[in-house]
C-alpha cells in the first residue's frame, strides 16, 4: 500500500464498470454502490477482471478515517487485494498474460470494483490446483503468515500461542505453526471462533473472553515459548506474561482496538525478544508465491469464513468490525 491513495485516473466516477465508493470517513454505511469509469491499462500495466476481492482489517480502520501508517483521502475506490483475470494489456506489456489467473496488490485502492488496472509486475499468477478465491484469501493474510513463522523462528517442539486464531492470518498461523512440528496454542474469543481451532490444528484451544484464559493455558503448558500476538491490548500483555526466559514475541495485529504495549525494557527484563519481521517487498513476494504453492499442494488451507456481493461491501466492513466474522471475508464479484 501506499501513504496516500486518491482517486486511480482511470477509476473516476461515471458509467461504467460496478464499484463501491468512499466519499467520506466514517462507519460502515459510507461505503456506497456506484459506477466507475472502466480503468484502460496504460504502459507497464495490466487490467485485471476481478472476480474476488479481499477485506483486511486495516481497511476497515482506514474506511474510518484512524490515524495509521496507511493514510487514505477520499473520495477513492477502496480495496488493496484483487483475484481473477488478466483481461488486457498495456501497449508495451506481452500479450501472453492476457487469460491467466492471477491475485494481485493493487497499490492501495481500486480492488473494490469489477476490473483494476495495475502495475504488469504486481500480479502472481495463481498456480495449478488452487482456485482463484482461495489465492485471493492467502494474498494478505498468507505471505503475513508465513513472515511470522519464519521470523521468529518456529522450532519442532516450541509452545506456540496464537491469538485471534480463527481469524484470517491467526487460522494460517495455527497450520504452519503445527507444520513446524510445534505445540499450538490457540487463542480466539467465543465459542464458535474456538471450536474451529482443532480442526486447523491447534493442540489447545482457549477462550480468552473467559476472565481466566491465561492461568489455564499455564497450567496446562507450563508457560510458552512464541507469542504471535494479532490482539493486542490486555489480551498481547497476558500473552507476553506467559512467555519463558528466551521466548520470543511478534505483533502484527491490533484486533482489539490498540496495539501492544510491552516494551522492550519489559521485554529485556524478562529476557523475552520482541521480533520484527522483514517487510522487504521482495520478501513479502517471495511469502505470497510459497503459500500459494503450499494451498496448490494441499499443505495449507485458507478459511474462508463468509463472503458478500461487492454492493454489500458497507455490510462485510460492519460483520469484521463486530467481530461476528471468522477466517477470510471476501467479496464476491
Amino acid at each position: 500500500m501506499v501513504g496516500s491513495v486518491g482517486v486511480p485516473p482511470t477509476a473516476a466516477e461515471g458509467d461504467g464498470m460496478r464499484a463501491v465508493w468512499l466519499r467520506e470517513f466514517g462507519g460502515p454505511e459510507v461505503l456506497v454502490p456506484g459506477p466507475a469509469t472502466d480503468p484502460t491499462p496504460g504502459p507497464g500495466q495490466v487490467l485485471i477482471d476481478v472476480a474476488h476481492a479481499n477485506i483486511t482489517f486495516v481497511e476497515t480502520q482506514q474506511r474510518s478515517g484512524r490515524p495509521g501508517p496507511f493514510a487514505i483521502t477520499p473520495p477513492l475506490i477502496p480495496g488493496n487485494g484483487v483475484g481473477g483475470v488478466i483481461a488486457a494489456v498495456g501497449p508495451d506489456v506481452d500479450p501472453a498474460l492476457i487469460g491467466r489467473p492471477v491475485v494481485s496488490a493493487t497499490g492501495g485502492s481500486g480492488g473494490y470494483a469489477e476490473r483494476a488496472a495495475v502495475d504488469a509486475t504486481a500480479p502472481i499468477e495463481v498456480p495449478d490446483g488452487l482456485a482463484v478465491d482461495e489465492a485471493v484469501a492467502l494474498l494478505a493474510d498468507g505471505r503475513t503468515a508465513s513472515m511470522l513463522i519464519e521470523a521468529v523462528g518456529v522450532r519442532p517442539g516450541d509452545r506456540v500461542l496464537v491469538e485471534a486464531a480463527a481469524g484470517g492470518v491467526g487460522s494460517l498461523l495455527v497450520q504452519l505453526a503445527a507444520r513446524a512440528g510445534a505445540l499450538v496454542i490457540g487463542v480466539a474469543g467465543g465459542p464458535r471462533k474456538v471450536g474451529l481451532l482443532p480442526g486447523l490444528g491447534a493442540d489447545h484451544a482457549v477462550d480468552y473472553l473467559q476472565p481466566d484464559w491465561a492461568d489455564r493455558i499455564r497450567a496446562t503448558t507450563g508457560g510458552v515459548d512464541v507469542v504471535l500476538d494479532g490482539v493486542g491490548g490486555a489480551v498481547a500483555r497476558a500473552s507476553f506474561d506467559l512467555l519463558d526466559p528466551g521466548g520470543r514475541m511478534t505483533s502484527y495485529g491490533l484486533a482489539s482496538g490498540e496495539w501492544s504495549s510491552v516494551s522492550a525494557d519489559a521485554a529485556t527484563a524478562r529476557q523475552v525478544t520482541l521480533v520484527r519481521p522483514n517487510t522487504s517487498p521482495e520478501r513479502l513476494r517471495a511469502y505470497t508465491r510459497q503459500v500459494l504453492a503450499d494451498a496448490a499442494a494441499g499443505r495449507l488451507r485458507p478459511l474462508i469464513g463468509q463472503r458478500f456481493p461487492l454492493e454489500r461491501a458497507a455490510d462485510a466492513h460492519a460483520a469484521i468490525e463486530a467481530r461476528a466474522t471468522v477466517g477470510k471475508t471476501l467479496l464476491d464479484l
